[in-house]
């Protein structure tokens, strides 16, 4: 836990163990030499080979280039000419028979070749280049191979349009191109933005190769023109990668994990999120014991939420008690123990055999260095498998190339905020690039953080594969259950919705340990001849596998600007409008329940339905559903094993193949084959019903499986009610047709058929009407008003045009209606809305849903939203911490009522004190913040003293603003701890909504704490 002053001692002391760890050799982050000279490779003075091993002397020096498969080889030169390898076997993995290779000199070079590709060895001076057997260039030496005392750099030209990825987690960047960017590859301990936790000297271009410096040292790859890539060590050493075909950054990613280990698979509860906390004597929270864990671990089954897996000594200086029994009594909650390894591994032998599955890894603890941090991974990984038929399931916040066979990567310590969603975003996408499967962070970090940061990051990362949110350091704890409603409840809603994936990321999961790519993924990847895709058009938003892609909410905002959407049809997940890309949309309304998330045309994902807590709530008897978007030809392979031992490695698993054949666009018949499940595994159903939804916007004519009719069920509650049959639901994101099976057996195919339907978008493709509700409306409670809902028709008039909203109990809404917006016009509609009179004060989520008919078809168009419900305006003058805040973010902590921003909690802060005087009445802050309130244009003036809290003895440097309905009305100067108290005296008259702002001015957040003492309105 810490302060923004101060740090607790065991922490401080910790990070100073870590950092001293890391300095030294290969372990971190050396001082380089000042003006070391450099000396680049002369020219050739020798050569020789044996088999496939080739050696190329240059006076002193000695280069060696040894064949590892036909598209894979490693380079190393030594200045001194002895070659050394402080990596050992630690990092690349035993290899197969080497290829069989040839070489040549032609005057100028000599070329070693196998039947994949050439490497060209310039004489004069040495210098390399790569190409393809077709004559393509790959990559080019700019010049020869350097050295310094400390450092080897290799120079390869740059391309006109070469873009680079890579270097393992780079903290806020790297699902974009690296290109033109100087990328450090080590240890910093800067676990923010900029930072690079869980470095990785592998970066891959957009050329079509990729490189692997085998090393322990700490690396600087450089994207400018030329590249250059040094590591801080007196040898060179790397592997080159030439990808295939049109997915060719792939293909390196899976040379690169062929070499260094392909990404483990974890137990499916690994895939569930998991909780952290210290239990025993918990300075943060009291007296306590390792069996209190399980009070906790109700609360999730209290409030019907997953949770797959608990660490119970998660704290500095925390021990354990009962570990069996713990065990025992988390099982029973369908939760697996894990533990932190603050103490080392020496006793993880009796932890597994007490029931722990879960290692949680601290380097401090482990080891110094990188290899250790590598060693610490696979021997926590190793432990659990030697005791016990678990499969390892590691957590690291630092590790090292070949960290991908055995953990989780972290990104570390982070405070929750927008700021903290923002740069994440990136992160773990980009990863994926250096063939990182599983990482992640904390939900809304271990710090700071409120109910809504909560929410909109929780969101996102359940399209992750694996997360945790850590408790015991922030104020509160950080269960999704904490803050109340409505947050726990779109909590829920999305740790369910990954629940229901799970069969989707499974797959996603065990495809990684064949191809070494992971579910998270940048649209560079997937989508590489899409300029835009490489830059910041897509920095903000990911892929999870090739179906859905998600763009967070990172602002305090209900809208999302900025979306990119590639080539194809994509399909918003919420509302069932088609998208056709490439295309950006703006505006996209996100209200703090709606994360933007787009299917991708042709999609077919396996799913769990039925609201599960656990995969451990799997039956015999349970369904498997099949979230369907026809479009063309497209398959998925559904991949089962028993979701927690080791026997799927010994081929106890079986596969499941859905092929579709749609039409490409329009109207048709659409087919669904399930083939037979393939395979067996202790568990695998023998027999099983399944559920259907196709997204398909148009009624079928029939619905057949292998040949013979399902019954048309007349509504939503008969479908529910039948044991099988179809309905098609026009109010179902744009029309879904939904089916249902009798149980059937798991080892025949079958086929499902829909006559006289469509693909994706309907049989008129963009006849629908769309809806958009402007942004920004607000209604008081308990007071009639008017929402503004905007109906566009598309290609099609649209008749009979019902629009209504959605509203909790105890509104009131009277609907609008037209008989015709003719095609492609927008027409207003106003629709009366009584908020109740108890609503509560700020952001209500509320559905527009606007049925009508058009091209034939009875259809729904819906839009989520978000309106404001205001509290009622003052009508007589007012102190500023007395109204309702409809916003409060804070730098460090909550904002504070009348008091001074204190520490984690709230009310923790001290009387407010400027300049030797004290103010009964303000707002206590740290930098940056913003509170919101709302005059409602009943008030004339604000005033207020401002200044930095005299409690901080002169520290920091802070401006204060005061805003109106987004217009600047006053700035204060740059004030610092030692700045006399400044008044602020500002004009608000018609103003509704008036924010209170307070900036850092000098990058250096520690002692900010600002105060708005006094703080008032005069208010008619």
């Amino acid at each position: 836990m810490r302060s923004p002053t101060r740090f607790k001692a065991a922490v401080a002391t910790a990070l100073l163990g870590l950092l001293a760890a890391f300095a030294v050799p290969g372990g971190g982050v050396p001082a380089r030499a000042a003006e070391d000279p450099a000396t680049t490779v002369g020219d050739v003075t020798g050569f020789d080979h044996a088999g496939g091993v080739y050696r190329l002397r240059a006076g002193d020096a000695e280069a060696r280039v040894t064949f590892v498969s036909p598209r894979t080889f490693r380079l190393e030169l030594a200045p001194d000419g002895r070659f050394t390898d402080p990596t050992g076997k630690d990092i690349v993995l035993p290899q197969g028979k080497a290829p069989r290779t040839t070489w040549r000199e032609t005057g100028d070079r000599y070329e070693l070749s196998t039947s994949q590709v050439t490497l060209r060895a310039y004489k004069s001076p040495l210098r390399f280049a790569l190409y393809r057997a077709d004559g393509t260039r790959l990559w080019s030496e700019s010049k020869g191979l350097t050295w310094t005392k400390d450092t080897t750099t290799q120079s390869l030209a740059r391309g006109a349009d070469e873009q680079f990825y890579g270097a393992g987690m780079q903290n806020g960047r790297g699902n974009t191109s690296h290109r033109g960017k100087k990328v450090e590859v080590g240890v910093d301990y800067d676990w923010d933005d900029g930072g690079h936790p869980n470095s990785v000297p592998f970066y891959l271009s957009s050329a079509g190769y990729g490189v692997f410096r085998n090393t322990y040292a700490p690396n600087t790859y450089d994207f400018a023109e030329p590249v250059t890539a040094t590591a801080e060590e007196h040898r060179f050493d790397a592997y080159y990668f030439a990808g295939k075909g049109s997915d060719a950054a792939k293909d390196v990613i899976g040379q690169y994990t062929g070499l260094t280990g392909k990404p483990f698979l974890p137990p499916v509860y690994g895939l569930e999120i998991g909780d952290a906390d210290c239990y025993l004597h918990n300075a943060n929270r009291g007296e306590r014991h390792t069996l209190d864990a399980l009070k906790v671990a109700d609360g999730y089954v209290e409030h019907d939420m997953p949770n797959g897996w608990m660490l119970v000594n998660d704290g500095y200086g925390c021990g354990y008690e009962n570990l069996p029994e713990t065990s025992k009594g988390l099982a029973e909650r369908k939760t697996k123990m894990g533990l932190w390894t603050e103490d080392g591994l020496d006793k993880i032998a009796e932890q597994v055999k007490a029931g722990q599955r879960v290692a949680k890894l601290d380097v401090a603890w482990v080891g110094d260095g990188y290899k250790k941090a590598l060693d610490g991974c696979k021997d926590a990984h190793k432990g659990i498998e030697d005791n016990s038929d678990a499969r390892g399931f590691t957590w690291a916040p630092e590790s090292w190339s070949g960290a991908q066979r055995c953990g989780v990567q972290w990104s570390g310590d982070q405070s929750g905020s927008w700021e903290y969603i923002r740069w994440q975003i990136p992160t773990y996408a980009g990863s994926t690039m250096s063939g990182l499967a599983y990482t992640t962070g904390d939900v809304d970090g271990i710090f700071g953080g409120s109910p809504k940061t909560y929410v909109r990051d929780l969101q996102w990362k359940m399209f992750l594969p694996v997360t945790m949110t850590m408790d015991g350091w922030a104020a509160s704890d950080k269960q999704p259950f904490r803050y109340g409603e409505p947050y726990t409840s779109i909590n829920r809603r999305y740790l369910k919705l990954h629940e229901s994936l799970l069969p989707y990321l499974y797959s996603y999961a065990h495809e990684a340990t064949r191809t070494g790519v992971g579910a998270v993924r940048p649209l560079a990847l997937e989508y590489p001849g899409d300029p835009r895709a490489a830059t910041d058009a897509a920095k903000y938003e990911f892929l999870t596998g090739e179906d859905f892609l998600v763009a967070p909410v990172y602002k305090d905002t209900t809208t999302r600007d900025g979306i990119y959407l590639p080539k194809g049809t994509w399909t918003d997940y919420w509302s069932g409008r088609t998208y056709r890309g490439p295309t950006t949309v703006d505006g996209y309304s996100a209200p703090l329940d709606t994360l933007p998330l787009f299917v991708r045309g042709g999609a077919s994902v396996p799913m769990w339905p039925g609201g599960i807590r656990s995969y451990a709530d799997r039956t015999a008897r349970s369904p498997l559903a099949w979230d369907i978007y026809p479009q063309g030809e497209s398959s998925f392979e559904l991949y089962e094993d028993d979701g927690v031992t080791r026997r799927h490695r010994a081929g106890e698993y079986a596969t499941q193949r859905a092929e579709v054949r749609a039409p490409r666009s329009g109207p048709g018949d659409v087919r669904v084959r399930i083939g037979a499940s393939e395979g067996h595994f202790a568990g695998k159903q023998a027999t099983r019903p399944y559920a259907f939804t196709l997204h398909t916007g148009d009624a079928p004519s029939r619905v057949g499986l292998d040949g013979r009719a399902l019954p048309r069920l007349a509504s939503k509650e008969a479908y529910e009610k039948a044991g099988h049959g179809w309905f098609y639901d026009r109010d179902d994101r744009g029309g879904v047709v939904r089916v249902k099976t009798p149980s059937r057996r798991t080892d025949r195919a079958f086929e499902l058929t829909l006559d006289d339907t469509s693909a994706v978008g309907g049989a008129v493709p963009g006849a629908p009407a769309t809806v958009r509700v402007p942004a920004g409306q607000e209604l008081g409670a308990g007071t009639p008003g008017k929402v503004v809902v905007d109906v566009t028709a598309g290609t099609k008039d649209a008749t009979g045009v019902d629009v209504t909203l959605d509203a909790p109990e105890g509104w009131t809404v009277t609907a609008a209606r037209a008989d015709r917006v003719p095609a492609g016009t927008t027409r207003r509609f106003e629709v009366g809305l009584t908020p109740a009179k108890d609503a509560k004060p700020g952001e209500q989520p509320l559905t527009a849903r606007v049925r009508h008919r058009s091209a034939g078809q009875d259809r729904t168009a819906v839009q989520r939203f978000a309106l404001g419900v205001m509290p009622e305006a003052p009508g007589k003058d007012t102190w500023a911490s007395d109204m309702v805040w409809l916003k409060s973010t804070n730098g460090y902590g909550p904002a504070e009522r009348d008091r001074s921003n204190g520490e984690s909690g709230a009310g923790d802060g001290h009387t407010l004190t400027l300049a030797g005087k004290t103010y009964e009445k303000g707002i206590g802050t740290h930098a940056d913040s913003e509170i919101e309130l709302y005059p409602g244009g009943r008030c004339s003036k604000f005033t207020a003293d401002v200044g930095i809290d005299d409690e901080i003895n002169g520290y920091g440097e802070v401006a204060f603003s005061v805003e109106a309905d987004g217009e600047v009305l006053w700035t204060s100067p740059k004030l610092t701890g030692a700045s006399p108290t400044v008044p602020a005296d500002v004009d608000v008259r018609g103003a509704r909504h008036v924010e209170l702002k307070v900036t850092d001015t000098n990058g250096a957040k520690s002692g900010d704490h600002a105060d708005w003492a006094g703080a008032a309105f005069t208010c008619a």
